[in-house]
């Protein structure tokens, strides 16, 4: 049987439960009918719990505690982007968590107290989202961004154990990586060739990197020399517009930058400076690489916009050729139908292009993992397994080969 541990008046109660957690209860004043009210926290020592009641304690004569009885999902998901999830993590994710909050979590479950909240409430969410059609990544990431915020709250001591723990979020399939075949990366460079963000994509097939890196990239990152290039923060889309952040695994990384790529960038750097050169005052010098005619850094969006359009006209390119039609009439009939065979490839095909070309000419996984910038070995072996059965292949016929110029047989003829 659990033992409380008395202590002295108004400093509450302690006691260790079976499983080894430590509650803590403790008094917070009278409800409207003068009954006492108490609070309970928990933690894995005493001392932890000890804090926790300390800290209620002084909230309470601050006046700002929040009656833990009586706190909605709602209000705690607030609190928890608000005072946790903001500080820790990227904007661009803690957006994504306020959207799935607001949008999706809220509307359903927002009302419902904290300590009433069961395991079966939020499966009944995640079934309900799934049979509306919401994907399961979405929903999965609902789970995470609940999981996270009622573990905090197990923490605080507002709840004693997480209900997400209870559920069972649904899996999510990995989709099949679409890359560019090696006649499509011709028809590709050829659509793009003489446009101003040429070197950007040629860049992006070149090096690897990811959008926002290449995007993010200035002058001062580029060693010509030495044909290397430092990715040292990323250009990413917010809601506020686009702003400058770390990398993904917030640390810097060298990439190599082929012959032709650091030839094509020095062309472009020269015409970057005619252009600063004919604004004069007006050209906004910020030392990207891959500047607006303003010296502005070109917003995720519109690369995205540009990106689309040489999609566009490779598949119009190549329906011309197929029909005889002339290409005006051609690239009507597309954008009525928008039946375009390039319409699964992405900006981030460039970079599973460029990784599997890697892999394929028998570059080390290690080495990929540390160009991409993924942070393990194993996340760049587990994204790229369509290309491993082709290595194996490779290795057996390798090994095949050293057999037969080192057996007796061979020798001897």
């Amino acid at each position: 049987m659990e033992k409380k541990k008395r202590r002295g008046h108004g400093e509450g109660t302690l006691y260790q439960r079976k499983d080894g957690w430590w509650i803590g209860q403790v008094s917070i004043g009278r409800d409207t009918e003068g009954n006492p009210k108490r609070a309970t926290v928990c933690g894995k020592t005493q001392g932890e719990v000890r804090d926790k009641i300390t800290a209620l304690r002084h909230e309470q004569m601050q006046g700002n505690r929040i009656n833990p009885s009586k706190i909605t999902l709602g209000e705690w998901l607030d609190t928890w982007l608000e005072h946790y999830a903001k500080p820790r993590v990227r904007q661009t994710t803690w957006e994504q968590y306020e959207y799935l909050a607001r949008r999706h979590i809220k509307p359903a479950l927002g009302k419902v107290q904290l300590r009433k909240l069961q395991g079966p409430d939020l499966q009944r969410l995640y079934n309900e989202k799934l049979k509306n059609g919401l994907s399961a990544r979405t929903v999965r990431l609902m789970h995470v961004v609940l999981h996270s915020a009622l573990g905090q709250a197990v923490k605080d001591g507002m709840v004693l154990r997480n209900v997400a723990q209870a559920t069972a979020p649904p899996r999510v399939t990995k989709k099949e990586i679409k890359t560019l075949a090696e006649d499509q990366m011709g028809v590709f460079l050829d659509a793009a060739e003489g446009t101003r963000l040429y070197p950007a994509v040629l860049m992006l097939l070149g090096t690897g990197l990811r959008r926002g890196e290449m995007l993010g990239l200035k002058w001062q990152d580029i060693d010509f020399q030495e044909g290397i290039l430092y990715v040292r923060r990323s250009l990413v889309k917010t809601n506020s517009g686009s702003k400058i952040q770390e990398t993904k695994t917030g640390r810097e990384r060298s990439v190599p930058v082929p012959t032709d790529v650091l030839r094509e960038l020095k062309a472009h750097k020269a015409r970057q400076a005619q252009e600063k050169l004919k604004l004069g005052e007006g050209y906004q010098d910020q030392g990207f690489v891959f500047a607006t005619p303003l010296g502005t850094p070109t917003a995720p969006r519109n690369f995205y916009r540009y990106f689309r359009g040489l999609l566009f006209k490779m598949d119009a390119t190549r329906l011309a050729r197929e029909t005889g039609k002339p290409m005006k009439e051609v690239m009507k009939e597309l954008r009525k139908s928008g039946d375009g065979l390039l319409n699964d490839i992405t900006i981030h095909s460039l970079r599973h292009t460029y990784a599997t070309m890697l892999l394929k000419a028998g570059e080390h996984p290690k080495v990929v993992q540390e160009i991409l910038g993924h942070a393990s070995i194993t996340m760049t072996i587990d994204t790229y397994s369509h290309v491993v059965p082709g290595l194996k292949h490779q290795a057996a016929a390798t090994i095949n080969d050293l057999l037969k110029r080192n057996t007796p047989t061979s020798k001897e003829g």
